[in-house]
């Protein structure tokens, strides 16, 4: 008998055997959730490598769901740790170690990545097809690559305890900065802190009053922002810059903010509000399931007022941090992955964040409070809005970034050395052509 043919009969008779037990079990009275629909002869392993601070349970439950539904395919799950996505990729790209799926930012060094080949091209895919239309530009590349899918509408608040303001005496929001630094200061003199800092998670820092700073200091001046920092000729070592920097330690040096509140880390600074121990937090839409929902308080929100009294505030807004597919073996199964993350998946992290849905067609069962949808919907009637400095600064330059922020903090530099070195960074970055 050839070789051949004994595979083949043994193979028939494990299918055999395989229906004698699941007739057997069925007569038992055992009750399967989901019914087999077929025998998987090959299962394909991939590697996801995500980036989700925040959500890492909903990310687990997300792969396990899939794994059920799609039994040829197994998810590996790998979590990025550090301040920064890109930190975790370059590594990753320099050894040719690449994931099959991956969290990216809508920046330059994922544009790069697109433009070398090593992400693949999502225009056909749904996830695609359904994402919001004003998000496709951040996730396209200058040669009309579409890279990735945006796990998110991302604009940045400040989130406050209502009945902590009400308890003060505040009785009016502040529209620029210097009413802000007035209601801080009411506020520390009642006995609340103002205002929780994320000193030891600087890419909150980032995401909030540096990127508020930018906006009002920067893109309020400077239409052609963009195309100056990708090549180099936007001048950053300015008072404007270091006044981004200053604000960020005034707040620190008044006392508006929690004690050692260089250790806070991501999760701490969530706790730290929404348990009531401080009046305020700088924080992303994506953490509005946690921030929306404190302890015995209503929580409110409004746009930062990093703006100077007269003018006209600048809020920024743009897309998550999302996913991408790149160019492995396992390209198809990471396709399919990618699909059920910005579809059936989607609101199993949605429902957790209640962060706002980038696609056009959303799941009936997402969740989301009406005051965040309001925000959103006003922010998006502003002139001018900035972005996130994740989406415009250089890779290198925001792992440099991170330490520098800290170190204005710690008075380690100026403000107006953090403007110097910041705006050489960019400069560098563009001049060496890297992204």
């Amino acid at each position: 008998m050839s070789k051949f043919i004994q595979v083949t009969l043994l193979r028939r008779f494990a299918c055999a055997f395989a229906s004698f037990l699941l007739l057997a079990m069925s007569g038992c009275g055992r009750q399967d959730t989901v019914p087999v629909s077929k025998t998987v002869t090959h299962q394909t392993t991939m590697t996801a490598l995500v980036w989700a601070p925040d959500w890492p349970e909903e990310m687990l439950r997300i792969a396990d769901e899939f794994n059920r539904q799609n039994p040829d395919i197994r998810v590996n799950v790998q979590f990025m740790i550090g301040n920064s996505v890109e930190q975790n990729i370059k590594p990753r790209v320099a050894t040719g170690n690449l994931p099959d799926l991956m969290s990216v930012n809508p920046n330059a060094f994922a544009d790069g990545l697109a433009e070398q080949g090593v992400l693949a091209d999502l225009s056909q895919t749904a996830a695609w097809n359904n994402m919001l239309d004003s998000l496709k530009a951040d996730w396209t590349t200058r040669a009309n690559k579409a890279f990735g899918i945006s796990g998110g509408v991302a604009t940045t608040m400040i989130y406050y305890n209502k009945d902590i303001f009400a308890k003060a005496g505040i009785t009016k929001l502040p529209t620029n900065f210097d009413e802000f630094l007035t209601v801080c200061a009411q506020l520390k003199r009642q006995g609340y802190v103002p205002i929780m800092w994320n000193g030891g998670f600087p890419n909150m820092l980032g995401n909030g009053p540096f990127s508020s700073g930018f906006a009002n200091n920067v893109v309020a001046n400077e239409p052609t922002w963009k195309e100056k920092i990708a090549d180099g000729t936007l001048d950053l070592n300015t008072p404007q810059t270091a006044d981004i920097f200053a604000k960020i330690l005034l707040i620190a040096e008044r006392g508006y903010v929690q004690k050692a509140y260089m250790n806070t880390d991501y999760n701490e600074g969530i706790s730290l509000f929404t348990e009531g121990k401080t009046a305020m937090t700088f924080q992303g839409s994506w953490a509005s399931g946690l921030l929306m929902h404190g302890k015995d308080f209503q929580t409110g929100v409004f746009i930062p007022p990093w703006n100077d009294a007269g003018k006209t505030v600048v809020p920024v807004v743009g897309s998550e941090t999302g996913f991408a597919v790149c160019e492995t073996p396992n390209k198809a199964a990471a396709l399919r992955f990618l699909e059920f993350i910005a579809g059936k998946g989607f609101p199993i992290q949605q429902n957790k964040r209640q962060n706002i849905s980038p696609f056009k067609l959303a799941a009936d069962s997402m969740i989301g409070d009406r005051q965040i949808a309001d925000y959103i919907n006003l922010v998006r009637t502003y002139p001018v809005t900035g972005s996130i400095y994740y989406s415009f600064l250089p890779a290198n330059t925001i792992e440099r970034f991170h330490p520098l922020i800290q170190d204005v903090l710690l008075k380690r530099i100026t403000p107006r050395q953090a403007a110097k070195i910041l705006d050489l960074s960019i400069k560098n970055e563009a001049k060496l052509h890297y992204k």
